[in-house]
């Protein structure tokens, strides 16, 4: 039996005891939740990394060691959280570029000083602790009369990027980020060896005109193995990336399968992207004999390319012209029908260019596979480096510049010819 209430004292249930009100509060209050959090994450995550890049160069600079905050952790904890907060009140911070939002007031004014005040002291009792986020709209914006709205240049003229804050603090960003990677790669003494020891190399560089004639033959064997290498790696890749290219389109790729079948396949090929050929040459060493070197470095570049070439020909097949499909398919033609006649030759040319770059980045990966005894020229080149012998180097490097020059003009050529 339902509650009664004294009809003087109350005619219907409070709010806060109706199911359905109840989950309208939840609701609302996990979406402020997320989307002021977010926002906060966002603009405290950049500051931060601003903060420690910048200590980091300071540290460097001033005494060579490494550090990353010039203050304990618990002040950097705080010092990023009330920069947030300062940012997100008295200016357009990261976080509301990215959500595409600005502050103004409840009636769609500019903010008066006071309101954003307001509304920086109210940020760190309502989004700190979380539980003012859950309140629609949220406490700070409610008790500053400021909300967050969607951003519009409709009536207004851009500002220089060095007038925004967010234009600042990318620049500063960038800044202090070259400045740290420069004390990283590079000291003082680095650069007086650069400009004082010049002449150490001068051995190597005789060797380029004083080439061995003895190994000439050899290394044209060698070359002929690189060239065969690359040639099958990336033949065989084009086997595989091909048909896992149209399970890798999203626009090709619809429903609950099909999306699932994307993800995977995208995942798997960024996994095996991200490892170099040369690791995987090391991997394919232990794997085969060693007999059978080429063979080895010959599967690490067929790995690689495959990862590779799928991604650019479902990138390709991502850009098709939609309206094509559309008419074939408004004909009545089946789904291998709408492939053969809509799909297939917006992508030939592109898919044959994309072949013909791989196979040029294949025959200079090949060298770099060889140093680590994946056959080819590369390895008669780690070979003569490791033994100190500068005059057969120098010959196998002057092959390895003619068969570069010659594979990218050829393929140069073949492309702008498909072009």
């Amino acid at each position: 039996m339902a509650p009664r209430y004294p009809e003087a004292f109350v005619h219907e249930k409070p709010e806060w005891t109706v199911w359905n009100r109840i989950a309208d509060f939840l609701y609302f209050g996990l979406g402020n939740l997320r989307k002021h959090l977010s926002i906060a994450l966002l603009d405290m995550g950049g500051i931060a990394i601003l903060w420690i890049l910048t200590s980091y160069v300071i540290i460097r600079l001033s005494t060579g060691e490494i550090g990353y905050t010039l203050v304990p952790w618990w002040a950097f904890g705080l010092g990023v959280a009330e920069a947030a907060a300062l940012w997100e009140s008295f200016g357009r911070s990261f976080g509301h570029r990215v959500a595409r939002v600005e502050l103004r007031r409840v009636d769609g004014g500019d903010p008066a000083l006071h309101q954003r005040f307001a509304y920086w002291l109210l940020w760190h009792v309502s989004v700190l602790p979380l539980v003012g986020l859950l309140f629609s709209p949220p406490l700070h914006e409610r008790a500053s009369g400021l909300a967050l709205r969607p951003f519009t240049m409709e009536g207004r003229t851009p500002k220089p990027w060095w007038r925004t804050s967010t234009g600042i603090y990318v620049a500063w960003l960038m800044g202090v980020a070259l400045l740290a990677a420069i004390s990283v790669t590079i000291s003082w003494e680095d650069l007086v060896r650069l400009f004082t020891r010049a002449g150490t190399t001068a051995k190597f560089w005789r060797s380029f005109f004083s080439p061995d004639t003895s190994i000439i033959l050899k290394t044209v064997r060698a070359l002929i193995v690189t060239v065969f290498m690359a040639m099958t790696a990336t033949a065989f890749a084009v086997m595989v990336a091909v048909p896992l290219s149209f399970l890798a389109a999203r626009n090709l790729m619809r429903g609950l399968i099909g999306r699932s079948i994307y993800t995977v396949i995208r995942v798997t090929m960024s996994i095996i992207r991200s490892i170099e050929p040369v690791v995987w040459a090391i991997f394919f060493l232990v794997w085969v004999r060693v007999e059978l070197a080429p063979f080895a470095g010959m599967l690490a570049l067929f790995v690689h390319s495959v990862s590779d070439l799928t991604k650019l020909y479902a990138e390709r097949l991502e850009s098709i012209d939609p309206g094509l499909i559309e008419a074939i398919t408004a004909t009545g033609a089946n789904r291998l029908q709408v492939l053969r006649y809509a799909v297939i030759p917006q992508i030939v040319n592109p898919y044959i260019s994309f072949t013909l770059y791989r196979w040029d980045i294949n025959i200079r990966m090949a060298t770099v596979v060889g140093v680590v005894g994946g056959g080819g020229i590369g390895q008669a080149l780690f070979f003569y480096l490791k033994g100190n012998l500068w005059t057969q180097a120098g010959t196998v490097m002057l092959f390895i510049i003619a068969l570069v020059w010659a594979i990218d003009y050829l393929s140069a050529r073949l492309r702008a010819k498909l072009a």
